[in-house]
């Protein structure tokens, strides 16, 4: 499986060149990266290539260098586990009273939550 870097990548046009370690160039269209994978200029990847009308394209791209996670401050954690208890207190006394929340406050807890879940699991 050929290696190399992200020539340039334009997010908003979904598509880029990278060129090869062994300085062939390739096109690369958003499609071939996994979802959500993003790439920069210098991302280092390594690629699956097809033959297309176009010339040689990138299939298949696998982010080599992934940059790593960064926590958020531990006090942001503590103020949206804060917020996710109100939220669940307020969900809670509706469903005792039989009523289910909103599906606008629905998705606002659902999100917050996966916020929580993203951050503890680092």
């Amino acid at each position: 499986m050929p290696t190399g870097r992200v020539k340039w990548f334009d997010s908003d046009k979904g598509f880029g060149f990278v060129t090869g370690d062994d300085g062939e160039e390739f096109f690369m269209h958003s499609s071939s990266l996994p979802d959500g994978v993003t790439v920069h200029k210098g991302s280092r990847l390594d690629f699956d290539i097809v033959d297309s009308r176009r010339g040689r394209q990138v299939l298949r791209a696998r982010l080599l260098d992934a940059p790593p996670r960064v926590r958020p401050n531990p006090e942001k954690t503590a103020d949206m586990i804060q917020d996710v208890i109100s939220m669940l207190d307020d969900t809670l006394a509706g469903l005792r009273q039989g009523r289910y929340p909103d599906a606008e406050f629905s998705a606002k807890v659902a999100e917050v939550l996966r916020h929580v879940a993203d951050d503890l699991e680092g």
